[in-house]
């Protein structure tokens, strides 16, 4: 396995990157109603990240076809924004998207709330969010992958939940997937060592009833077997000699 250390030069890219990155976010959040397409989203991210004069990564990224995947309710990651598919009161939404800054891409997912939604959404988007940071805990030089995790699946698990084993974290840099993989659940080996000047994108897939996915006919869409809801949530990491550095969020979010 090949990781790739960041120089300092490539570390400024990727804070840059991560910044604008939480910026989109936040405007996109704002825009959030019932009513408004999935298309509305995806025309509003493009436009946002490129008034910062940076490429939208996922924008045909392997042939997908838009700036942010917008996955709705059981839709778990890379729904394709549409003209026919609107927000309405009591859906979840999950957006996720990624910027390129001078050749550095960031990565960086949120499930929002679309007006009133039920008491098991609020947990499981909270519970999602929540997975991350107790995750990130382990993201520390010396520790191994396994240790991040193990601690999310522990912790996703406690609540009744599970975490989607199909689709996995990444490292990220020049390009938007690198090695290493980063599952969310254990593993049986203990994993790359990590080490300071790693990138690493980690991001929890939760449902709130079982792990199984299937994807559907548009090859890209992922969604829960059971019809369940499901939630994201990712942040742009920097492994450094002490606590990591999360690259794509706000300081006041912390």
């Amino acid at each position: 396995m090949s990781v790739i250390i960041k120089s300092d030069r490539e570390i400024e890219y990727m804070r840059e990157a991560g910044k604008i990155l939480a910026i989109v976010h936040d405007e996109l959040e704002k825009f959030l109603k019932p009513g408004i397409s999935t298309f509305d989203i995806d025309k509003k991210a493009y436009d946002i990240i490129k008034s910062y004069d940076c490429i939208p990564s996922f924008l045909n990224y392997n042939g997908y076809p838009a700036s942010v995947c917008v996955s709705v309710n059981e839709q778990v990651v890379h729904g394709i924004p549409n003209k026919k598919t609107f927000l309405k009161d009591g859906d979840i939404v999950s957006l996720d998207a990624g910027v390129i800054y001078k050749g550095y891409h960031s990565d960086a997912a949120r499930t929002w709330a679309i007006g009133e939604i039920t008491e098991e959404a609020k947990k499981l988007i909270e519970v999602t969010k929540e997975s991350f940071f107790v995750g990130i805990k382990y993201a520390k030089a010396g520790n191994h992958l396994y240790e991040i995790s193990s601690a999310i699946q522990e912790y996703v698990e406690s609540f009744g939940f599970s975490i989607v084993r199909d689709l996995v974290g990444h490292g990220i840099g020049a390009n938007l997937h690198e090695e290493p993989q980063i599952p969310n659940f254990r593993q049986k080996r203990r994993g790359l060592k990590l080490e300071p000047g790693m990138t690493l994108a980690i991001e929890p897939m939760v449902n709130a009833g079982r792990y199984d996915v299937y994807w559907e006919d548009d090859d890209w869409t992922v969604v829960t077997e059971d019809g369940s809801l499901s939630a994201h949530y990712e942040n742009t990491i920097l492994i450094t000699d002490g606590e990591p550095e999360i690259l794509t969020i706000r300081k006041e979010e912390k």
